[in-house]
């Protein structure tokens, strides 16, 4: 094997966390090597809405604009609904956000763009600007020296590889290797939630909102409705873990029964969906966990 490759920065995972710590570490001149498992553009089973935080970073990015050229839908409005059928509507233009990082006050809006097309966004900014960016690349261990953190070994093309560097970012999402490897990974059914995703069409009564719903079928969870470009709607349904299997829940029969029913039934009488429902884990952040160290940082859904 030849010599490893040395970097201030390694960063595992090219999602928006391991994007966003590559455009941030270069203003900083660090060296970068930026890897992930998948080669983009890919899919990420999501809700794909971008809160004011998200917002707020892109912003410090220098991206806000490019971003919103983006094919997606801008929010003005978010719709809480409880159990018993009763909306509180917020409507985000009232408020202004101050950016905790700029100072710079922003009008509150937010975004729902499909994570297909913003992180492959976010990841070609990444590239651009990382020393070295390798797709489809399987990170299988960390290296170690003196029981330190110091770089990653995996492979590509059926050939192993190994970089060095003075830090590791685990940005690698739920299942991180960089946390298994570290010793770290810690997820258990009160801190997570199952979730279910699907894009429809010709769903009714659509404007500028997105919508959260919180129905008997899935409590705790909730049923969301947020809205994208040429008509379509990301809907989904996800509950936390432990009292889903408690509770012996099908997430798809929880979502047939919500979209049948009042009041719902109506909006949905027309509505087609464009794919077969699809799940995912959604690590939430009520657990306080070790996410660091000496030598790498976990950072994202991996944290």
């Amino acid at each position: 094997m030849p010599e490893a490759e040395s970097y201030d920065l390694i960063i595992v995972g090219g999602g928006p966390a391991g994007a966003a710590s590559t455009l941030y570490a270069k203003r900083q001149g660090l060296k970068v090597l930026l890897v992930d498992k998948a080669r983009f553009p890919r899919d990420k089973i999501c809700g794909d809405a971008l809160s004011g935080k998200a917002v707020a970073i892109l912003h410090e990015l220098e991206l806000l604009d490019k971003m919103q050229d983006l094919p997606g839908a801008t929010i003005g409005t978010v719709v809480f609904g409880s159990p018993d059928q009763v909306d509180i509507n917020i409507d985000l233009r009232t408020h202004e956000h101050r950016d905790l990082l700029t100072g710079k006050v922003m009008p509150m809006k937010g975004f729902v763009i499909r994570r297909e097309i913003f992180d492959n966004f976010l990841f070609e900014e990444a590239r651009r600007v990382a020393d070295t960016c390798i797709e489809e690349f399987t990170v299988k261990d960390l290296l170690r020296e003196e029981g330190r953190t110091v770089g990653i070994v995996g492979t590509t093309n059926s050939e192993t590889r190994e970089f060095k560097s003075k830090l590791v970012l685990g940005c690698d999402g739920f299942n991180s290797i960089v946390s298994r490897k570290a010793g770290l990974y810690d997820h258990n059914g009160r801190h997570w939630i199952v979730a279910l995703r699907c894009y429809y069409e010709n769903v009714a009564d659509l404007s500028d909102q997105i919508e959260l719903h919180f129905v008997d079928e899935v409590r705790p969870g909730y049923f969301w409705i947020f809205r994208l470009d040429n008509g379509q709607v990301n809907v989904g349904i996800g509950m936390v873990h432990d009292a889903m299997k408690r509770r012996n829940i099908n997430l798809k029969d929880a979502l047939d029964q919500v979209i049948s029913r009042p009041p719902f039934a109506e909006r949905f009488r027309n509505a087609k969906p464009l794919e077969k429902p699809v799940g995912w884990n959604l690590p939430v952040g009520s657990k306080r966990r070790k996410i660091h160290g000496d030598g790498f940082l976990i950072l994202g859904d991996a944290a």
